[in-house]
């Protein structure tokens, strides 16, 4: 197989999936409260196709969704990255997302991780764009979106097919376009 690339921070590695992940990345998405934001939660099964599917996005295409890492502690604490936007969705391009173990909340690795995300789709990938696709009711993740520097015009806000009727279906969309290079 390909190395493909890892993407560091001050605290956080962005890396490839690894069995060890399979069981944290379970109990993160057999949480209520970290899928709140979500039609339900996952069970076993669910979640380890999840990684199955990141992992191979990683190895075919070099990005995707990577597992993060604390750098210090080797924990692992969630995921992040960049990925097509679906193909039912009114909006086109590559979103960047991220979700976290409730452990991690509140250390800014959400933001530090998406700004990681974030250059590596504009130096590496030379996107010209990223958008970030939430439910209208998850403030939390809108807040990280603005603090990476992200855009919302409610024109583009739509209500997402593939989520049932309800709550989470009104979505926004937050863009950011690559900086004018120097």
């Amino acid at each position: 197989m390909t190395e493909k690339p890892e993407l560091r921070t001050d605290r956080l590695l962005l890396r490839g999936w690894r069995e060890s992940d399979l069981a944290p990345w379970a109990a993160m998405n057999a949480d209520p409260e970290v899928r709140r934001y979500f039609p339900g939660v996952l069970t076993q099964e669910e979640s380890d196709a999840s990684v199955a599917r990141f992992q191979r996005d990683l190895m075919t295409r070099g990005w995707g969704w990577w597992a993060v890492e604390v750098r210090e502690t080797g924990e692992f604490v969630g995921f992040t990255g960049l990925d097509p936007v679906e193909d039912e969705l009114p909006v086109s391009g590559v979103e960047a997302g991220w979700r976290l173990a409730r452990s991690a909340w509140g250390r800014g690795y959400a933001t530090e991780a998406g700004r990681a995300v974030l250059e590596f789709g504009f130096d590496s990938l030379d996107l010209p764009e990223i958008v970030a696709i939430t439910t209208a009711t998850n403030l939390p993740s809108q807040a990280v979106m603005r603090r990476l520097g992200m855009t919302r015009d409610p024109a583009d806000d739509f209500d997402d097919p593939t989520v049932p009727p309800g709550p989470l279906r009104p979505s926004v969309v937050y863009r950011r376009s690559r900086p004018l290079s120097g």
